[in-house]
Parts: structure tokens; sequence; C-alpha cells
């Protein structure tokens, strides 16, 4: 398999346990939402109101087969997309975490609770990059990625899968 210029960019990327970024004021996330379960119904909520905090740039919405099914256990389809998410407003990650799995709790999200449970997941939002807050950063918001560099990779998502590549090379426009 060979590797694409983002897959090299990525690999050079900082790369930070979300644990140690908690109190990091944010100003700049690429989310990665995921439905297997009325994903046309909740992704439009999900959107709605990741809008009211900023502004939004979308991905297109990929419909891909659960990696963790097997014959003996199938699964249904996720529907994945990925979002760049302006903040209007700098919030720490825990703030932005903790907003999440409330956006996710108006979405119906049920943790599973039995083992072996075939999940239905009416809203997973997870971070895979951040940009802190800087003076540049905070002056200069713009629905663009102007560099790679600025960005560090949640260490817990990454490799990234390969819908979450193909998400985060339509929303970027890199110019290093």
């Amino acid at each position: 398999m060979h590797k694409t210029s983002m897959d090299l960019n990525m690999a050079t990327l900082t790369k930070c346990a979300p644990e140690i970024l908690q109190a990091q004021s944010l100003v700049e996330v690429v989310l990665a939402l995921g439905s297997n379960y009325q994903a046309e119904k909740y992704l439009p909520i999900a959107r709605e109101s990741l809008a009211a905090l900023g502004e939004i740039r979308l991905s297109t919405a990929f419909q891909n087969p659960d990696f963790t099914a097997t014959l003996e256990q199938p699964k249904p389809d996720y529907t994945n997309q990925c979002v760049h998410l302006a903040l209007n407003t700098p919030m720490s990650l825990q703030q932005l975490q903790q907003t999440f799995k409330a956006l996710e709790g108006n979405c119906n999200r049920r943790r599973q609770t039995k083992p072996n449970q075939v999940r239905r997941v009416t809203m997973d939002i997870d971070i895979l990059m951040i940009k802190l807050a800087t003076i540049e950063n905070s002056l200069s918001k713009k629905l663009i990625f102007k560099s790679i560099s600025d960005w560090i990779v949640m260490a817990n998502r990454y490799p990234f899968k390969a819908h979450e590549i193909v998400g985060i090379e339509e929303l970027t426009a890199f110019t290093d």
C-alpha cells in the first residue's frame, strides 16, 4: 500500500494524548461524526448543533461497514462525516468533550450496557485534530487550514481510518 502526501504530512504532525490537553484553549477542531442508526435523522441535528458553536465545513458523508463486524456478528453500516469547526469563542478541550457528549445525548445516544450487544449508535462525535488558541490563531480565524503544522492530532485517534483521511483531505487546503 503506497502512502499519499496526506499520509506523509499526517505522520509528521504532533500527536498528544487528550488527557494532557484538557485545560488547553482551542479555536478549531476537526471532528469525525458517525451514526449506524437513523443517520438521516441524527446527522442534521448534530450539524445544526455544531453550527451554533461556530463556522463549520463538512466533508461528504460516506456509508461504511462497521470494521468490527464479523460473519458471526454482523453489524449495521455507519454513515461517517468529517467536520471542520472554527469556534466562535475559544473553549477548553474538556469543555468541548463535555459539549459533544451532551450533543450525543441530545441525539438519543445510549451507551452499550450488555457485553456482545450490537450497538445502535445514533451519534458519535470524535475529536481528530485540534488547533490551540494563540494570538495569531485567534486573529486569523478562517475556514481554511492555513498550515497543517498548526494542528495537533489526538493520539488516541491516530492512525486515522480511511474515511477520516478522505474527509480531512476534502476539508483541507494546506499551503505548506
